[in-house]
């Protein structure tokens, strides 16, 4: 094995040790998030704070109790009441003593706070008071009272604060041309499927946008297809100007033209269709709540006399799945990447013919050569990403999980009809 090679296949293993590592503390970091907080709150009984301090107009405010404690904190039920005392100023931050702000009823259902086990951290969501209390921008701060087993230990309230502001342009040009007629067409269709059934809905409106993204995504499709042809003669090219790299892009762009390629027709149908994938993805996650999304529905749906048919083939979508979605995720999202380079790794094989490249006696006698940059990202895409998005689908209602099953099944479709003609 030559010196370049040896330091060629050191740099490939440090990079999937990188990406891996990465990986893992970023999932420990999102299941475990009490273990990384700072010294002095680890040292503290109970810790509150709001996830965001600073929260965007159309979004609600979720806070976070840690427990640092040895006991189970539980929380008395004041639905419809809020579970804290709020109170608002609008030019600076309120002093959260005396009367709080006086809510009318909830804009959606409200259910207790989940009691929040010894040592770990829980989630105390505003969403149902989204519209009744914090429709105003400026500053907020809010008061949690603790049960009266928990408060003698460390004083009976715990205060934090946060603010509203608007949202900036670029959110609100997002939402006017992508997120509201999306979420509106996923309620006109719902208004027309049996029961109002929010999982039919999501299946025609995912298989409606990928219809009418279907020629850009092929054509992006047949575009990658062209590049991963001529990926070995690329790679030879690299062999040869390595050292210069003007040499090389000059026979790179050759190359290109003779075989018709423009690097950029896989690229720029996904940058088109990817907002509205994103927008597609938050039309699904705010449709399971309605009326916690009246700022993003037209006239007509502000007020339905009807809502959602949550229940799907035994799944309620409004919750997440956590046996049966993200493993299937992990299969359709494996299948479509194993689908996606395919053709090129047979090409790769038809060209080297399977042959051993002369990498040292121990490689020969084993039949190995060193794997190409291209080889590195292939695998850590087809192996890292399905299950990145299986674990995600682990937090996310399973409504949200249906979507990308379907968008996926999609996908794995239209790869076959390209690979067929490639």
């Amino acid at each position: 094995m030559t010196e370049k090679t040896k330091r060629r296949h050191w740099a490939d293993l440090f990079l999937i040790f990188a990406i891996v590592y990465l990986g893992t503390q970023f999932g420990i970091r999102f299941l475990f998030p009490e273990r990384f907080l700072p010294a002095e709150e680890r040292a503290m009984p109970f810790v509150l704070t709001p996830e965001d301090a600073s929260v965007k107009g159309g979004h609600h405010p979720i806070l976070t109790l840690l427990n640092n404690t040895e006991y189970e904190v539980t929380f008395e039920d004041r639905c419809p009441a809020p579970p804290v005392d709020i109170y608002y100023r609008p030019d600076a931050p309120p002093e959260p003593q005396g009367a709080p702000m006086e809510l009318l009823e909830p804009d959606a259902p409200c259910s207790p706070v989940q009691a929040i086990p010894a040592g770990k951290k829980g989630q105390i969501d505003l969403a149902s008071w989204k519209y009744a209390a914090f429709s105003e921008y400026g500053y907020y701060a809010v008061n949690l009272t603790l049960p009266p087993q928990q408060a003698a230990a460390t004083g009976a309230v715990l205060t934090t604060s946060f603010t509203m502001h608007e949202a900036g342009w670029m959110t609100q040009v997002f939402r006017a041309f992508v997120s509201k007629p999306l979420l509106n067409l996923l309620v006109f269709i719902a208004s027309i499927v049996p029961g109002y059934n929010l999982g039919l809905a999501i299946i025609l409106l995912t298989i409606l946008v990928k219809l009418v993204l279907f020629i850009p995504t092929q054509h992006g499709l047949q575009g990658q297809k062209k590049l991963q042809a001529i990926q070995p003669k690329i790679e030879t090219l690299r062999k040869r100007y390595g050292s210069d790299q003007k040499k090389l892009n000059e026979e790179t762009m050759k190359l290109w033209k003779e075989y018709k390629v423009n690097p950029f027709q896989s690229c720029l149908p996904i940058l088109v269709q990817f907002p509205i994938l994103i927008g597609l993805f938050y039309a699904v996650r705010d449709g399971s709540h309605l009326a916690l999304s009246t700022h993003l529905l037209y006239g007509p749906y502000k007020d339905l006399p009807w809502t959602f048919g949550t229940m799907f083939v035994g799944f309620d979508l409004l919750e997440p799945s956590v046996y049966v979605f993200p493993p299937l995720l992990v299969a359709l999202q494996f299948l479509q990447m194993k689908l996606t380079f395919a053709m090129a790794k047979k090409k790769k094989e038809a060209k080297d013919g399977q042959a051993v490249v002369d990498v040292g006696a121990k490689d020969k006698a084993q039949g190995k050569k060193p794997m190409s940059q291209q080889d590195i990202q292939q695998k850590m895409m087809l192996y890292v990403l399905p299950f990145m998005i299986g674990f995600f689908a682990i937090k996310f209602p399973a409504a949200v999980s249906l979507y990308w099953g379907v968008s996926t099944l999609f996908a794995i479709g239209q790869q076959v009809v390209v690979n067929r003609k490639a």
